[in-house]
């Protein structure tokens, strides 16, 4: 999964994980202020510096490794590795910072990645339609796009459900 910093990618990997997640956080510093744009979260500490990882097994035996990658732009470098024999992404998204969004989907697009936008419902913040999301965004009318919550289970299980079906009907020959 991929997203701008700060969009909850950590948390969705740390909500449905069925092992404990490896997570590679880091503190935040002073030397990241000239480098990394911290408006909209302020308030964060941490920060991915490699990488997420987690797994869930849903039934049937169809098991997933969750990867979320590191959202600033400085460790951008690494999606290529990380992404590498994916079957699908998850594009997470702030609706405060719809524009952090946009390198991550087109890193899929290019890719021919199948995707799913998954909008994070933070506290406070404006609530957006999945109309109006698709339309700021501009994904293809294909792509799913859909409200979450991952600080809950259901909500981030969901997302990957929807992700599943998806990559499904994307490499379903036609």
């Amino acid at each position: 999964m991929a997203g701008g910093f700060g969009v909850g990618k950590t948390t969705l990997v740390g909500a449905v994980s069925e092992i404990r997640p490896l997570r590679t956080e880091e503190v935040l510093t002073d030397a990241s202020v000239p480098v990394d744009d911290l408006r909209g979260v302020e308030r964060k500490t941490t920060t991915t510096v490699a990488m997420d990882f987690g797994r869930l097994t849903f039934s049937g035996g169809v098991r997933l490794y969750l990867f979320g990658t590191p959202g600033q732009e400085r460790f951008w470098f690494m999606w290529d590795q990380i992404a590498y024999g994916a079957v699908g992404a998850i594009v997470l998204v702030d609706t405060r910072r719809l524009t952090t969004s946009f390198a991550s989907i087109d890193f899929f697009e290019q890719r021919e990645i199948p995707f799913v936008v998954a909008a994070n419902v933070f506290d406070g913040a404006r609530r957006y339609t999945v109309e109006e999301i698709r339309d700021a965004l501009d994904v293809d009318p294909h792509v799913p796009v859909m409200l979450c919550d991952v600080r809950r289970r259901e909500s981030a299980r969901d997302v990957l459900v929807t992700l599943v079906e998806h990559a499904v009907r994307f490499s379903a020959p036609v």
